[in-house]
């Protein structure tokens, strides 16, 4: 692939790709990937080199790293066998998921085309896998986002699952304890908090940004009904971890 003469402008690879050219902009701005070469005029243009990183990329994307991971893990000796080898079990395991979740549902199928009623565990075990979509979770996530958020589910299993539910309460509790006591989230403790904080949600939105800008989004404009139905979190525990996630780093 690298010795393909054939050149792209951003345009076009974003084309090609489903890419916007603000995001091949964005990936150029940050040093991601760069064109390797540039038209007399300027214009960004990309080899097969340029396509293979970018290819890349987007797996480790869907592997759940972020950019500044994606950055780490790049180099120039990055063996792309490896990496399709890697991007192929992702996928096997997604379509694994995916087939367990649609096994679910068609016995729950299966009993009401019997004319019978399915229990109330069928139900509602098979809503907390789908996520059932309602007019509130689509102003947040789209379509193949809540997909990704029930094949999520399916991969982490309901064990962790709960294990991740039963912390939050703790950990909230804890955070609201340092507020309590004035505990400066620069601190080392309130690094600890924010570290695990951050890691209890990345069980769900899996480093993928779109996913956890969503979830984000989606608790700040619900902050006082989720503070009523489940204890937290507040306002301002999000900004004592905020600041402390910030001093981390």
């Amino acid at each position: 692939m690298g010795g393909s003469e054939k050149l792209y402008r951003v345009g076009q690879l974003a084309e090609l790709t489903g890419l916007t050219v603000r995001t091949l902009h964005h990936y150029d701005d940050i040093g991601l990937l760069s064109p390797s070469r540039r038209s007399g005029a300027g214009y960004r243009l990309y080899d097969g080199v340029d396509v293979e990183r970018l290819y890349e990329i987007l797996a480790l994307r869907q592997l759940g790293l972020s950019l500044e991971q994606i950055a780490e893990a790049i180099t120039d000796q990055t063996s792309l066998e490896a990496m399709l080898v890697a991007h192929s079990e992702h996928i096997d395991a997604r379509l694994a998921a995916v087939q367990r979740l649609r096994t679910q549902l068609g016995g729950v199928l299966a009993t009401v085309r019997r004319a019978d009623r399915p229990t109330d565990t069928d139900l509602l075990d098979l809503i907390r896998r789908v996520m059932t979509v309602d007019a509130r979770v689509e102003n947040y996530f789209d379509a193949d986002q809540l997909a990704a958020l029930a094949v999520r589910r399916e991969e982490l299993g309901e064990d962790r699952i709960r294990a991740v539910e039963n912390r939050w309460p703790s950990l909230i509790a804890e955070v609201d304890a340092a507020i309590a006591a004035g505990m400066d989230p620069a601190a080392p403790e309130a690094g600890a908090l924010a570290t695990e904080w951050m890691g209890l949600l990345e069980q769900f939105h899996g480093g993928d940004p779109g996913l956890r800008d969503g979830m984000y989004r989606m608790q700040e404009d619900n902050t006082e009904e989720i503070q009523k139905n489940f204890g937290g979190p507040t306002t301002e525990q999000i900004d004592f971890i905020r600041r402390a996630g910030e001093s981390r780093g």
